[in-house]
């Protein structure tokens, strides 16, 4: 272990970013490994809400016959963290995976989160709690994620908008920009915002979707062969991209296991995985992850998010022996920007 690494503690992950090694302040986010937390907003789900209308047609039926049945199974397969969204920023995640939903007949601006049930907190309550942690942490920068807008039209798409640009104002980072750490401390920017749908188009501070490497499975080991697979063959895009450590359960896996949950199938699967990010390094070529997400991320005092906020360590070793990093900080950087 070299100087620089033993002065580099991650063990506390609150403030890391402020804490990196000079070397890695130029290098753009999309090329840092980055922790994030698969569907956050999942640790508030409302267990007495309806099942949303997008969920399958014989799911919404029995949702209506037997709620007492359908709505805590949904819960305890839905429920993918645990903790709040201020405790996640706390502990080292930086990439905020929210699904956005709103209900039928309710205020045009009250918006929830959803993951198959709907939340108990508010888009609104969230976000205003990021931003607060923002103003306490001047020098890390969130990437947040919206996607699904289960039930949400043109109109309130508008006025979605308008709140996260009033919220957040001068800490978007415009998607324009080559965003390393040194260049969003220089000018104030502490969010970028992915807006996964056409109403975000027209807007320089909302930047478009990203791509999601999801597996759709239960079974850790296959999880991890299609990840390696999608590295091999498509390899990284070249902006921001998420590796979905994430396990999904199906019909069949839920009734075979009716006596299991979300956490208690990946907590099982959890070391497996773990092992697996310890393998993986950042960085520009085909085969380098951005943005790593994983379900229950503060299990085990945060080793998710210490495991993938150290993979940055392996751009110091390359720097060190006059290998890549040093094409990461000067090479084709424009050729990134969006138009």
């Amino acid at each position: 272990m070299t100087d620089m690494e033993r002065r580099w503690d991650v063990s506390s992950c609150t403030d890391w970013m402020s804490q990196l090694p000079p070397q890695l302040l130029d290098v753009p986010l999309w090329d840092l490994a980055i922790p994030g937390s698969h569907d956050t907003m999942t640790y508030c789900l409302d267990q007495h809400s309806s099942v949303l209308r997008s969920q399958p047609r014989i799911l919404r039926v029995l949702d209506h016959i037997v709620p007492c049945i359908i709505r805590p199974c949904v819960n305890k397969w839905g429920t993918t963290q645990g903790l709040v969204i201020s405790t996640q920023l706390d502990s080292g995640i930086r990439f905020l995976d929210l699904r956005i939903a709103h209900k039928t007949n309710d205020s045009d601006q009250t918006f929830y989160f959803a993951h198959g049930i709907y939340s108990l907190v508010t888009v609104k309550e969230a976000l205003s709690d990021v931003a607060h942690w923002l103003e306490q942490h001047a020098k890390e920068v969130v990437i947040i994620a919206l996607s699904a807008f289960d039930g949400v039209n043109s109109a309130q798409h508008n006025k979605l908008i308008d709140f996260l640009k009033n919220l957040f104002d001068k800490k978007l980072c415009p998607k324009t920009e080559v965003p390393t750490l040194k260049a969003c401390w220089t000018q104030g920017y502490q969010v970028i915002l992915s807006y996964d749908d056409s109403a975000g188009s027209g807007h320089k501070e909302l930047w478009p979707g990203w791509d999601y490497w999801w597996a759709n499975e239960s079974d850790p080991n296959v999880v991890i062969s299609y990840l390696e697979q999608k590295k091999e063959t498509v390899g990284r895009p070249a902006i921001f991209f998420v590796a979905g450590l994430n396990l999904t359960e199906d019909i069949k896996y839920v009734l075979c296991h009716l006596g299991q949950s979300m956490k208690s199938m990946t907590l099982r699967a959890y070391g497996l995985l773990l092992d697996w990010v310890k393998q993986q390094r950042p960085g520009r070529q085909k085969t380098c992850l951005n943005v790593i997400c994983a379900d229950f991320v503060g299990v085990s005092r945060n080793e998710f998010t210490q495991l993938v906020i150290a993979l940055n360590r392996k751009l110091l070793k390359e720097e060190s022996s006059g290998e890549p990093t040093e094409k990461i900080l000067t090479t084709g950087l424009t050729s990134r920007l969006l138009d």
